[in-house]
């Protein structure tokens, strides 16, 4: 498949147009016109990119590619290694950072509440169909001590919960990665719980204070499944070869 072909399609499905986003979304290194082999993953780190090469990868496609809005502009150290490897064997990298969370079928936070099984209600920051936090039912309610399980058995990670919550959980928000700071939306909803990947300090003072259960369930945890449905999707829709590798990562 043409490079430009597949780029053009992926601009479409996650209308990348409508998000203002910390880096880039698409291409962020130039490779191979001709697109084959497709390696996902959650973040272009060396180690996923050492797999794109072993592979025979002429696009990896990741979560958390480069250029961030805080790092440095200079291509020095670990980012001049990664972007010369990836030169050299002639591997496209194309990151879709915000586009990815928000997808309503193919997102992090979609896949997540299918991955939990939630009955997903709305959005609660809905923005012309951008919305990262989501609000919804779990399938039957449980107490804070079986959910946390529940938690660490579907992603095979041990949450940190901080309780403040009712006795038993119904209703959750959640929202992937490092999205802590939503814990007021998510109370302002009146929910039972929330979820994220990562936590602050201040975050167990809220929690408390406001009387809401929350779960961090890891970053790398919550954002695994969407780079992968999109994966399969590109797969199912033009017969290319995909693999997604997880690169274990307890943050």
């Amino acid at each position: 498949m043409e490079r430009q072909q597949l780029l053009t399609y992926l601009d479409g499905l996650l209308k990348t147009g409508l998000f203002r986003d910390y880096a880039p979304n698409g291409l962020q290194v130039e490779g191979s016109e001709e697109i084959t082999k497709v390696m996902t993953g959650v973040t272009a780190s060396q180690a996923l990119i050492d797999e794109a090469i072993s592979w025979g990868a002429q696009l990896l496609l990741v979560h958390h590619g480069y250029f961030w809005k805080n790092e440095s502009q200079t291509i020095t150290g670990i980012k001049a290694k990664r972007i010369k490897s990836l030169l050299m064997h002639d591997i496209n990298l194309a990151g879709y950072h915000l586009p990815l969370d928000a997808h309503p079928a193919l997102g992090n936070n979609a896949q997540l509440a299918r991955l939990l099984e939630l009955d997903v209600q709305s959005g609660l920051d809905d923005d012309l169909g951008k919305a990262l936090v989501f609000k919804g039912r779990l399938p039957v309610p449980m107490s804070s001590i079986d959910f946390a399980a529940f938690l660490e058995a579907k992603l095979g990670r041990r949450p940190l919960h901080l309780p403040g919550g009712p006795e038993r959980i119904e209703t959750v928000a959640w929202c992937t990665g490092g999205a802590q700071d939503y814990i007021d939306l998510a109370a302002d909803a009146g929910v039972d719980a929330f979820i994220s990947g990562e936590v602050s300090e201040r975050t167990t003072h809220i929690a408390a204070e406001r009387g809401i259960h929350y779960f961090a369930a890891g970053h790398h945890a919550t954002e695994r499944y969407g780079i992968k449905a999109l994966g399969e999707h590109l797969a199912g829709e033009f017969g290319l070869e995909v693999r997604f590798v997880d690169v274990p990562n307890p943050v």
